[in-house]
């Protein structure tokens, strides 16, 4: 294995031993939860709702020990096992519901001494066993509502021992007896619901705790009350509405203390049989759906009930109430006649009592509102309601009878025309819901009387155009509501008259333009103004222009959601005058740009939205946050931001949540956030945040900053879904170990790089020199010639053996020289190499016998090279070429090598003529001895005859 596949290795199991250590540290210090949310207003609070979560000690294991308030509801969680929340000592409220669970083990709950509300409802729980609420001994409230309990151990409840609300509606219990006998332990209960059951009988012998006032018993099986007489002895509120319980089973029981009785739909109950043999007062029951439908029942009824606080008669099926039917009533305070089929209530003729100060008639099929001019007054009728009918006109006059009207809500119904006099003589009316009807106009003289009138609610209606002086005596008006109409165009004089209004809402109309003489009458009062989702929009960003110049109070100001394309660009100044501003609102606006001096105003600002606008702004130009120093809230989600930077972020010391979900953020700055002195809160999900060396500051920051990142567990790596942000590892990208890895390893990477490269080139070489350095250390390398071995090493191929050795050798060796060959001449069993070697560097020349068989020798070739490193090495000529055939040039140029040597140096041609083979072997002779004979001699004198021999 290479090196480098070794350090790899070794790497890879560093990294996986960083990675579970930066796990668990994340898990100790982070301040940031797996799958909860710390409240930003309350950090004793945390929001799990809606995260699929499974495991409820997974969901805990990472929060904070002094957390109070928990919501984990709607998730997937089905069992509770022992000590589930034994790492929140302190908490106070566990909300659980919508979850699913099946089981609950003992002791699920042990350590919450303190929790005082515990939440079970909606879920799938069958059975409580015993010390299943073991340790809750301040629990005061427990909702397990909307269950499938069918059985319950007669000591689950015996811990609770401070519990003041219990709530089992909606299970499948069937023995009330059971039930009794497991709330006897508490002795603090109060209240105990037991609706939606399979309760058919209540049989017993034990008595309900003293202590509980309310019992609600609704929707069972229950036909007779078989318990004693004084069962319900201390009960205040008895709740048996939805059962089949009849008139003579209830009449025996003492409900002295009841005062508030509910029996409706109750099928062979006869209410009016019961308030003649009761001890229940009659003023103290609730007279809902008891089939009191016709006048000659309500006279009865209001023979034995009279001089009553509140008389509700819903869902009684009424259709129609004679003149004076209720006269003997007489109810004081309120009555309520919702639900039933009235078709109308005329000027309230069936009332002969001026005291009663609340009429309620909701939900009923209420037409039209007759004129009521010349009628009975009712001075003390202070509240209306006609909410949910079908009321398309109201005349004038409708509400003469009540001349102290002080709140009247006709919300809700068909209403598409009010006759200019409809509210006449509501002199004192504070509250007027006029909202989701289908009016088209406002006149002059639609609201002339309501010179009190403080709330004015519109909304959801008709209206397209708000004509002058509309509002012209609502002096006293404070909140006007006119969302969700028509209106495209708002005029100078549209608010005329409101000199007290404080909240203006505009939004979900078709307004394109505004301009500031729309509120030059609310302008030194207005507080709050809602222009969001209209049609408001501008052609270029280069315009100066602010509509809100003088609104120098306005501290709410709305602008989202412009249709169909949003704002795209604001112009210069649009801001200006806004001194007071508080909160902005410019989501889902699709902005392209922003101008660098756009909040410059704003200067108190502590709330801004720029949310949803993806497909416009990319980066925020510097500056932009400059003056608005007191900002505590900024929703930058989904902007497609690119990039924290300095220059943008840096003024904004007061900053404490900081949304940024959605963009394409690949690196943070921490510096940036450092500067954020107060920062509590930063989101920063499906921000594809890069698992790497840039972003190490960053994972260190998550873990160590006192700042809560929503969700840090499950921010992934982009491009790897199961790696994650908060533990990849950031080990080598430290400065000192970056340094030191790259000082030990570079180098070796270079060495690794270049050795092939310098044994493929200068192999050979190397040899020579390492050869010479052994020569030089064992002092046998000397230049004296009479230290050679030999007269010269002959460098040949064995196709050219038999020349050798039948021409070339008798000749030269006749001639005194001493040749060495290596078919001769070298050591047997030594390394060919160093036999070259040795034999090049122990003879005085080299002499190359060169013919192709030569050229294509690799041997060869390599005896020639080294000849020529000692050629270069002892700077004389040591080399003797002879050609032995005729080789062009064309072929010599493929070995480049050779023609290299034989560029630079004579070589001597082997002739083929008898004749000038003398001189050509007088020429080798010469060559290796040095010595210059007289053929030689003779030759020169020849000319160029004599040189034929010679290249």
């Amino acid at each position: 294995m290479s090196i480098i596949g070794v350090i790899s290795l070794s790497y890879a199991q560093v990294n996986a031993s960083v990675n579970f250590g930066i796990w668990f540290f994340a898990q100790v210090t982070g301040y940031g939860f797996r799958d909860c949310i710390q409240s930003f207003e309350n950090k004793y609070s945390c929001n799990c709702i809606y995260g699929g979560l499974r495991d409820i000690k997974r969901v805990v294991s990472d929060l904070p020990k002094d957390l109070k308030y928990l919501n984990v509801s709607y998730n997937y969680i089905t069992v509770l096992n022992e000590g589930s929340f034994e790492n929140l000592p302190y908490l106070l409220t566990l909300r659980l519901h919508h979850n699913g669970i099946l089981h609950i083990d003992r002791g699920a709950f042990d350590n919450l001494t303190f929790l005082e509300e515990l939440n079970l409802s909606f879920n799938n729980i069958s059975s409580l066993p015993k010390d299943v609420f073991r340790g809750l001994s301040n629990l005061t409230s427990l909702y397990l509502n909307q269950n499938f309990l069918s059985s319950i151990d007669p000591e689950a409840f015996s811990p609770l021992i401070n519990m003041q609300t219990l709530n089992l509606s909606s299970n499948n219990l069937q023995d009330f007896e059971k039930i009794v006998q497991c709330i006897q332990p508490l002795q603090k209960l109060e209240v105990l619901m037991i609706c939606s059951n399979q309760i058919s009988s209540l049989n017993q012998s034990l008595r309900l705790p003293s202590t509980l006032k309310y019992l609600y018993l609704c929707k069972n099986h229950l036909t007779s009350l078989d318990c004693s007489e004084d069962f319900f002895l201390n009960v205040r509120k008895l709740e048996l509405s939805y059962n089949n319980i009849f008139t003579s089973s209830l009449q025996k029981f003492n409900l002295s203390k009841v005062y508030n009785l509910n029996l409706g739909f109750n099928e062979n109950f006869d209410i009016l049989a019961f308030i003649k043999n009761s001890s229940v007062r009659p003023n103290r029951i609730d007279y809902s759906g008891l089939k009191l439908n016709n006048s000659i029942k309500l006279k009865t009824l209001c023979e034995s009930v009279h001089d009553l606080d509140r008389l509700t008669l819903l869902s009684n099926e009424i259709k129609f109430l004679e003149s004076q039917c209720l006269t003997k009533c007489r109810p004081r305070k309120t009555l309520d006649l919702s639900r039933n089929r009235l078709k109308g209530v005329g000027c309230l003729e069936f009332l002969d009592n001026a005291t009663i100060s609340t009429l309620i008639v909701e939900h009923n099929l209420l037409k039209l509102l007759k004129n009521c001019k010349q009628s009975k007054l009712f001075p003390n009728l202070d509240t209306i309601s006609f909410r949910y009918n079908r009321i398309y006109l109201v005349k004038a006059n409708a509400f003469q009878f009540s001349p102290n009207l002080k709140q009247l809500k006709l919300n809700i119904n068909n209403i598409v025309f009010m006759e200019r006099e409809a509210l006449s003589g509501l002199r004192n009316l504070k509250e007027l819901r006029l909202d989701n009807n289908l009016l088209t106009d406002l006149y002059e003289s639609s609201f002339l009387d309501l010179t009190e009138l403080q709330i004015l609610n519109l909304r959801n209606n008709m209206l397209s155009v708000i004509f002058p002086n509309a509002f012209h005596s609502l002096k006293n008006l404070k909140i006007l509501d006119l969302g969700g109409n028509k209106i495209g165009k708002l005029e100078a004089d549209s608010f005329f008259g409101l000199h007290n209004l404080t909240k203006l809402y505009l939004d979900r109309n078709h307004i394109k333009t505004i301009t500031g003489y729309i509120f030059s009458h609310v302008e030194s009062t207005l507080f709050v103004l809602d222009l969001g989702s209209n049609q408001l929009r501008f052609s270029t960003s280069k315009q100066r222009f602010s509509p809100f110049r003088n609104l120098s109070k306005l501290y709410d100001l709305k602008l989202q959601g412009q249709q169909p394309y949003g704002l795209t660009v604001i112009p210069q100044g649009f801001f200006n005058g806004l001194r007071s501003l508080r909160a902005l609102y410019l989501t889902n606006n699709r902005l392209t740009s922003l101008s660098a001096n756009l909040f410059d105003e704003l200067s108190k600002l502590k709330y801004l939205s720029l949310a949803e606008n993806c497909n416009g702004i990319q980066d925020l130009p510097p500056g932009i946050f400059k003056n608005i120093n007191n900002l505590t809230e900024l929703n930058l989600e989904n902007i497609c931001l690119q990039d924290i930077k300095p220059e943008v972020f840096s003024t904004l010391p007061n900053l404490k949540k900081l949304q940024l979900t959605k963009n394409v953020l690949k690196h943070i700055n921490v510096k940036v956030l450092d500067n954020m002195t107060n920062l509590k809160y930063l989101d920063l999900r499906k921000c594809p945040l890069t698992c790497s060396c840039n972003n190490a500051e960053l994972q260190r920051w998550i873990r160590k900053a006192q700042v809560q990142v929503v969700h840090p567990y499950n921010l992934t790596c982009p491009g790897h879904q199961k790696s994650y942000f908060h533990n990849f590892d950031t080990h080598v990208c430290d400065h000192e170990i970056k340094l030191n890895l790259f000082c030990s390893t570079f180098p070796s990477i270079l060495l690794f790089l270049f050795i092939p490269i310098v044994y493929s080139k200068f192999y050979w070489q190397i040899k020579y020199n390492y050869f010479l350095f052994i020569v030089w250390l064992h002092e046998r390398w000397k230049s004296d010639k009479e230290l050679y071995k030999y007269d010269a090493f002959v460098s040949y191929n064995t196709c050219d053996e038999l020349w050798v050795y039948k021409v070339m050798l008798p000749i030269l060796e006749d001639s005194s020289l001493n040749l060495c060959l290596h078919h001769r001449d070298f050591q047997l069993g030594r390394d060919i190499i160093d036999n070259i070697v040795d034999s090049i560097h122990n003879s005085r020349k080299t002499i190359c016998i060169v013919s192709r068989s030569y050229l294509q020798s690799e041997w060869c070739s390599l005896e020639m090279q080294l000849a020529s490193y000692k050629l270069f090495d002892e700077m004389r000529d040591v080399l003797v070429l002879i050609l032995l055939e005729d080789i062009p040039d064309r072929e010599l140029s493929t070995y480049h090598r050779m023609r290299k040597v034989m560029l630079k140096k004579t070589y001597i041609t082997w002739p083929h003529e008898p004749e000038a083979q003398n001189l050509f072997w007088a020429k080798v002779i010469e060559a290796v001895t040095g010595t210059r004979s007289s053929v030689v001699a003779e030759a020169d004198t020849w000319g160029d005859e004599g040189l034929l021999l010679m290249k």
